[in-house]
This record gives C-alpha cells, structure tokens and sequence, in this order.
C-alpha cells in the first residue's frame, strides 16, 4: 500500500486534515485544488501538488474527490482537463462529495465509458473527527475496488461500512443529514425554549447530555451554543443544501418543509460560512 499513488482533489476544511493523515502514514499523495494557497501546509509535509486533474488521472492508482456540491463534482470529472479528459485506463476514482443519488450513477456511467472504475466514499463526521482519523465512511460500489480501497479508509475514518452499489453510500449520507439538521434544530429551539423558561444555556444542555436525549451531536455543539461562538465545523451553507438534495430525492415529511425553511432563511440572513448550530440565531429572532 505504501507504494501506491493517491491523488486528492479539494482541500476544504475536511480535506486538508483527510490528506495530511495518509502522509503522515508514510503514504505518497499528489494535491491539486484551484485555491494553491491550500496546498502549501501540504507540500511542506511532503505532498506533491499537480498542475492540472489530469494529470492526476494520468498518473496515480486512486484519486479522491471531495468537493462542494454535484455541480463542482461534475466540472471535477468532466470539465475541460478534468479526471475524465484522458485518464489512464483502470484508474480507481473515490468520490467522498455529499452529492445526489443520480449524480454518483451518472459519475460511474462516465467512468465505465472511459475504461475508468468509479467508488462512492461518503463521509460522516466534521473537522475534528477528521483530523483525529475518526470519521465514519460510507462506502458504495464494486466489493473487489472496496477491498483495494479499505486500508486507506482504516486511516481516514474510525469504521467503513460497505453499503453495495453506487448510490446506496450517497442515499445514506443523504439519510443522515436529514437526521443531523433535525437534531440542530431540536436543540437549538430546546435551548431557547429553557431560557424562555429562565434556565441557563449551560444548565439545559448539561441535562439534556447526561439523559438519554444527549448524543456525540449534542454534545458536541454544547460548547460552542455557550459561547456563541459558531466558528465552522459544518458550515450551514452545506446542510442547507444537503437538505435541498433530500427534497430532490422525494423527501416530503412533516417535518421536512418548516425544517429546510428555517435553514434557507438563516442562508438569507448570511449565516451559510458559519457552523450549522448557528441556526439558534435565527430562531432566536422569531
């Protein structure tokens, strides 16, 4: 595994800390990502950076995607001097974006036509589980290309669960993002709910963890609720739209319209850079 060659396309907050795990196994990783400034720390560490996707897809065994949204995935893949321009045959490409259903099959429908292998590796977990190598991996497509693929997961995440086709690992990530912002907004209004009531934030949130209502996210989102401080683990422009992709994928419940509402406004009022627990500021002022 040492000797083989990874390429890595997007450095966000997720993907520095994902890159900088492999290299610190002694893993050989080539960078490339339209902001260079975001590869500096990087090569310092001893990453290579490729001056274009494709040459990436010319010249590494695997090459993980993890990028903004579907259309950024799409440009990734099939843009102009993209993965897909002229990859070298047999080319295994991870993508760990949180993307549509139909996206990630059309991604292995245009892999397959250029005699490239396509795996879907969605990723559960923020910046913290990510710099720890905690994070939870969903993964989707040929078992024998998962199999290649584990020992690198083992560095990146706590657990990988193969989910079977591509598609299966996005509508699981899907799945759970729904649950995640419904539980920001559970305990966001639960906490304005108590101060109504007079309790402090730190009193509610301290029974809420010890009782069974508490979970890693509760507790998790505790602190930074106390000190208003909303510095972003998962910026809420990204559950947002994740929420938009549930709706894309027929999610129509009860809950789901008031909950995406609430979410598309706080975008509106310019809270999309800031962490997604930040929706307690909108709801504040309701």
């Amino acid at each position: 595994m040492s000797m083989i060659k990874i390429g890595w396309v997007g450095l966000g907050k997720m993907g520095i800390p994902m890159v900088t795990n492999l290299i610190r196994k002694g893993l050989s990783v080539c960078v490339y990502n339209r902001t260079k400034e975001k590869e500096r720390n990087l090569l310092k560490l001893g990453a290579t950076a490729a001056t274009s996707l494709q040459q990436l897809s010319q010249d590494c065994d695997i090459v993980f995607t993890i990028v903004s949204d579907d259309a950024a995935v799409e440009e990734v893949y099939n843009g102009e001097n993209g993965l897909l321009s002229h990859p070298k045959p047999g080319v295994l490409l991870v993508d760990m974006s949180t993307v549509g259903v139909q996206t990630s099959k059309k991604l292995a429908s245009d892999c397959s036509r250029k005699n490239v292998r396509f795996f879907e590796a969605k990723v559960s977990g923020s910046v913290k589980p990510a710099e720890e190598g905690q994070l939870l991996i969903l993964a989707g497509g040929e078992m024998q290309d998962y199999q290649k693929i584990q020992p690198l997961f083992s560095i990146l995440g706590k657990q990988s669960i193969y989910m079977g086709e591509v598609g299966k690992a996005s509508a699981a990530k899907i799945c759970l993002n729904y649950f995640l912002a419904l539980t920001f907004q559970g305990l966001a209004e639960t906490v304005l709910f108590a101060q109504h009531l007079n309790m402090e934030k730190a009193d509610i949130l301290n029974l809420i963890n010890e009782s069974a209502c508490g979970s890693g996210v509760t507790k998790m989102k505790s602190q930074p609720i106390i000190n208003n401080d909303f510095s972003p683990a998962f910026a809420l422009k990204h559950i947002t739209k994740d929420l938009r992709l549930a709706h894309n994928e027929g999610l129509a419940s009860p809950l789901f319209f008031p909950l995406q509402a609430t979410f598309q406004a706080a975008l509106q009022t310019g809270l999309g850079e800031r962490d997604a627990i930040s929706i307690i500021e909108t709801l504040r002022m309701k």
